[in-house]
């Protein structure tokens, strides 16, 4: 195919702020019914698919949903069937199957030029495809990727919201998630929506969403199946590491100023956080001890 399949105007392309866009994807091979049963086969064998039923609310727990509202069929099953599953799935980090890896690749080097002139440093390459049965809904949650998302079949709302707005989730809610990978403080309200973003997603229409905007999904009357292309950036490693600092500094006692309120105090504790980071780092690996490295070019599975 000629030209970008996803298509975002280079001009009013903003990394973080959440807008529409369109693509061509609908018809892709790896996107159709046949494609993805036995790519639902082979995620389920990698342990790569989370699934809860019908009956979670916007308010259920997003972390809890699959425990709390469990759904028993198999990834294959659920394809097969999606109109009558009653239930929502996902398929985690498609990128782990080598097929799906170079679909991946092949859509985020076309947006990476565009990307790269506002928001460089690339990295934790990662897919998502979401399978949504008639009515169901995806719980509000945050996520730490910037996130391209786009509806394949059916229809679907899509509410978002502005990662600044401090009225959906607050400082401490962004600390704790980024520190301690927590939505625990991510919660929902009715009153949420008077101040959403919403998207009614067709085939052929999509979102992007900056890292840590609050979203929630209520699926139409029709099946959907939606695929996302996340990845990290530069300024979504420092904004992860300042919050990670100020979650230390309250441990300390102490009352630290909101990310975003100075430049320049922001710079300032990018910059120590980062040297502090690389020693710590260094350390564990040298002791044998594991650590997280969201500068890689794919998210691990």
């Amino acid at each position: 195919m000629s030209g970008p399949r996803i298509h975002v105007d280079p001009s009013t392309f903003e990394p973080w702020r959440i807008q529409a866009l369109t693509h061509d994807l609908g018809s892709h091979p790896l996107l159709q019914l046949d494609s993805l049963i036995e790519l639902g086969k082979r995620q389920q064998g990698r342990k790569l698919v989370r699934t809860h039923n019908a009956a979670a609310t916007a308010g259920t727990s997003f972390a809890d949903a699959p425990n709390l509202h469990p759904n028993r069929k198999t990834a294959a099953e659920m394809l097969a069937d999606i109109g009558q599953a009653n239930a929502w799935m996902s398929l985690l980090n498609v990128q782990a199957d080598p097929v799906y890896r170079r679909f991946i690749d092949e859509i985020l080097d076309e947006l990476q030029p565009i990307i790269e002139s506002k928001d460089p440093g690339m990295s934790y390459r990662a897919g998502w495809i979401f399978v949504t049965s008639p009515g169901a809904v995806t719980p509000f949650h945050i996520d730490h990727e910037h996130n391209f998302i786009l509806q394949i079949r059916g229809k679907k709302r899509l509410y978002t919201w502005d990662p600044f707005d401090r009225e959906v989730v607050s400082e401490r809610a962004l600390e704790l998630f980024h520190d301690e990978h927590s939505r625990e403080l991510v919660t929902w309200k009715e009153a949420h929506r008077q101040r959403a973003k919403i998207f009614d997603l067709v085939p052929g229409m999509g979102g992007y969403m900056p890292s840590t905007a609050g979203h929630m999904v209520e699926n139409g009357d029709e099946p959907s199946i939606t695929i996302s292309f996340t990845y990290y950036t530069a300024s979504t490693r420092d904004n992860e590491m300042l919050y990670r600092g100020n979650a230390a500094l309250r441990r300390l006692g102490l009352t630290p100023k909101p990310i975003g309120q100075s430049a320049s105090r922001d710079a300032l504790k990018t910059a120590v956080l980062s040297g502090y980071t690389t020693v710590m780092s260094a350390v564990r690996k040298v002791r044998g001890r594991g650590v997280r490295d969201n500068t890689v070019p794919y998210a691990p599975a």
